[in-house]
């Protein structure tokens, strides 16, 4: 059995290992962006059950970056925490341009 892994520091080295390829990251990072656009229609417009679709999109689309590009299996299942957390950095070092949606220009 592997070994847990004890530190975020080390964990998000791991989660960016696990998210190289580019179509994965676009995906991720459009799951993430409806997100933020569901979130404020949610609050905005007084969701009730609505707001099930939030972990929906954000989930749905990084799954399927899982299942079809990176062919591997989310971090979400043992690291639910440090996962979601590594989903929101991810897409802000996108947005601002730290990281990029071609790993290998990230800095």
């Amino acid at each position: 059995m592997a070994e847990r892994i004890k530190t975020y520091r080390e964990f998000y080295q791991f989660y960016l290992s696990e998210h190289q390829n580019r179509t994965s990251r676009i995906l991720h990072f459009t799951g993430t962006f409806l997100v933020f656009v569901l979130l404020t229609l949610a609050i905005f417009n007084g969701w009730g059950w609505e707001w099930v679709l939030l972990p929906l999109v954000g989930y749905g689309f990084a799954w399927v970056g899982h299942a079809f590009f990176e062919k591997n299996k989310p971090a979400t299942f043992k690291y639910p925490f440090w996962s979601l957390i590594s989903d929101f950095k991810l897409f802000f070092e996108i947005l601002f341009g730290s990281k990029s949606f071609d790993s290998s220009k990230d800095s």
